[in-house]
């Protein structure tokens, strides 16, 4: 067995704005790249505060090799970390990992530790700067909602994305703001390895890796918050497994989110700020918000199979995978049917063979698929809005899937939880000013 994962110092090159990431693994030795823009503020690159964060992104980027053998320990000689930060970095490679180890069937949870000089300190020194947003675009609908809501609000923003392609271009060229992004080069060798035998493979928490890149720009170029686009369904997990439950979106749920935004607070001395603005929703409700606006219809996806690496080469949905069966379902009780099959191209509730999908999706069968998804009563919620819906009531899944619909959950609960997704919660950890103000603006 592989005693030790090995997570070297870190380095950043002002000069060329490129950072570099060194790990060791059973005699393998892996370097990873992270290119950001030149032009950095020099004195925030060489302030504690950016040196502590670039640590941190160290330990965070570092799943995708621990990966391959997922030893018990993690050892970080050279990068010193206080307790909360030894806390957060449990809980990236336990809970950010469950999915990678109950699908591997590998125990983990609670048995792993983190060796690393102990930093006395429980926050760095603040640090001032400009009261600037900086907003991850992922080329799907949630972060374009956050694009429309912050614009009414009259919040400026500067879209952000590492390794950008295919629906995040044309999202970000449609939105018209100039972007920051950041190209992050993975080992290929690690890349190599993870295809063969005798070495692991699967989920790692892309998004606790996104949002410490983002922080490293942020202190660089002068941004105090950092606007993810996480909903509430996000933190409802997939299964049961090793005593825990197991969430394909676990860096983006409000757990998470709360440990990362008090991480970096302290990082920056109480300087930035990080939330999701789409917390108090539900996917439903996320959808209700989408059709306020058009202009992303033609260029935005949530298809993860159809992420190509060269623009808009080929259909933007496969309509065959959970992830577009979801969404075509959360559109369906709010979109006017001809501008829902303009976007997908095809009706993926009329065909039968995509109906143990959509049973998936409701509870009816199986489990919650990992995939990033809703709540599976919000699912079933959607579909019963269809059974009682003009354009949807006769589609084959809608008429197949109606009766057991019915005799698991039955009406009321069904009703219940549809005006329960387009409720907004309270549970968010939006600044009150401009929680207040989106909650005027989306309704």
């Amino acid at each position: 067995m592989t005693d030790q994962f090995l997570i070297e110092c870190p380095h950043f090159d002002p000069a060329t704005g490129q950072a570099r990431f060194t790990y060791a693994l059973d005699g393998l030795r892996f370097v990873e790249t992270l290119d950001l823009p030149k032009g950095a503020d020099i004195a925030a690159a060489a302030s504690p505060n950016f040196s502590k964060l670039l640590d941190l992104t160290a330990i965070v980027l570092g799943v995708s090799y621990f990966k391959l053998k997922a030893p018990f320990e993690i050892a970080a000689p050279d990068i010193a970390l206080n307790e909360a930060e030894r806390a957060f970095t449990i809980d990236v490679y336990e809970n950010g990992m469950g999915e990678f180890y109950a699908r591997n069937n590998l125990l983990r949870f609670g048995k792993l530790t983190i060796t690393a000089p102990h930093d006395p300190s429980e926050h760095q020194p603040a640090i001032t700067l400009p009261q600037r947003t900086l907003l991850p675009i992922g080329g799907g609908k949630d972060s374009l909602v956050s694009v429309d809501l912050l614009s009414h609000t009259g919040v400026p923003f500067t879209p952000f994305a590492v390794n950008p392609k295919g629906p995040i271009l044309t999202s970000v060229a449609t939105i018209g703001t100039p972007p920051i992004y950041a190209t992050r080069t993975l080992d290929p060798e690690m890349i190599r390895l993870s295809q063969q035998p005798g070495f692991y493979n699967g989920h790692v928490p892309s998004t606790a890796m996104n949002s410490m890149i983002a922080a490293l720009c942020a202190v660089l170029f002068g941004y105090n918050q950092i606007v993810l686009s996480n909903e509430r369904s996000a933190s409802e997990g997939n299964v049961e497994f090793d005593g825990r439950e197991t969430n394909h979106q676990y860096s983006k749920s409000l757990g998470f989110e709360l440990l990362i935004a008090a991480i970096l607070s302290d990082a920056t001395g109480g300087a930035l700020k990080y939330f999701s603005l789409l917390r108090p929703y539900s996917e439903a409700r996320i959808a209700s918000l989408f059709t306020h606006e058009t202009r992303f219809d033609r260029v935005f996806s949530s298809c993860n199979r159809n992420f190509r690496l060269t623009g808009n080469d080929g259909p933007l949905w496969c309509g065959e995978c959970p992830k577009c069966h979801f969404v075509f379902l959360i559109f369906a009780p709010f979109m006017p049917k001809e501008r829902l099959l303009a976007i997908f191209g095809k009706d993926l509730l009329d065909n039968p063979a995509h109906e143990a999908s959509f049973r998936e999706l409701a509870g009816l069968a199986g489990q919650k698929p990992w995939e990033c998804v809703g709540e599976i009563l919000e699912a079933a919620a959607c579909l019963y809005t269809l059974t009682r819906h003009a354009d949807w009531h006769q589609a084959a899944v809608v008429r197949a899937i109606k009766a057991d619909l019915l005799a698991q959950y039955g009406e009321p609960k069904l009703q219940a939880a549809m005006a329960e997704c387009l409720t907004d919660s309270h549970d968010h950890h939006i600044p009150p000013a401009l929680a207040a103000k989106v909650a005027a603006y989306a309704v």
